[in-house]
Formats: structure tokens, sequence, C-alpha cells
């Protein structure tokens, strides 16, 4: 079994931030992503978190809140549980990694628009 986590991240004025992977991102390349990753075995759940948003968007966040758990079966038939959260930004000054080449900040609406996985889409349908 692996863990991954995701963060959707809101700005003060109540949009989200969402990244694009990049084009050589060997799993889904150029579709709509949160903050997050997989978690190795015995790191903890929110040192996890907080060290990938701060290396992949650059920025502090506050009130962590989980608000979603699913378990899937990816391609290669290995079982996941993704953990999605809410924070609040704590500032908008986005400075993307490597891993990703864009940023927008997004409502609902306009996320569900873009490409990206069906289970990020659903956390964002719970919204």
């Amino acid at each position: 079994m692996f863990v991954s986590q995701k963060v959707i991240i809101f700005n003060k004025g109540g949009k989200f931030l969402a990244i694009r992977r990049s084009k050589t991102d060997p799993s889904r390349p150029l579709t709509w992503d949160f903050t997050g990753g997989e978690v190795e075995e015995g790191e903890d759940l929110e040192e996890n978190i907080f060290r990938e948003v701060k290396e992949e968007v650059g920025i502090d966040i506050t009130d962590l809140q989980i608000f979603d758990v699913v378990g899937t079966y990816n391609k290669k038939g290995e079982y996941w549980v993704g953990i999605g959260y809410t924070a609040k930004a704590v500032s908008d000054n986005v400075t993307l990694s490597y891993e990703h080449d864009q940023f927008e900040w997004l409502t609902k609406e306009e996320f569900l628009k873009r490409e990206s996985s069906p289970k990020l889409v659903r956390f964002v349908s719970k919204l």
C-alpha cells in the first residue's frame, strides 16, 4: 500500500492554488495538480505536507485540515490511499519547483474545466 497527500491551498480571495505538471513528469505530464506527494514509510504526515508545499511552491500555509481520504488502484495494480487537505496561504508569492511549469489561483468551476486526475476532481467536487 502507498500513501499520497495533496493540499488545496486557498488565498485570501477564496481561490485555490493549482499547479501544472511539467512536460517531463513521468506521471500525467501537463495536467493540473495540487501540492503534495508520496509519503515515505515512517514519515510524519504533517511534516511531509508542509515540506512538499515549501519545496513545490515556496509558500507557508496555516490551518491545515484533512477533508477527504480515498483508496484507489493505479494502472499498475498498486493500492494507493490519497489524503486531501485544505489550508490557507500566508502569501500569494508562489515560486515553482522544476516539477511544475505553471500555476494559477482558481475557483472550483475553473479547476473542473482543466485536465486533472479523478482523485483531484473528487477532492475539488467535495469543496
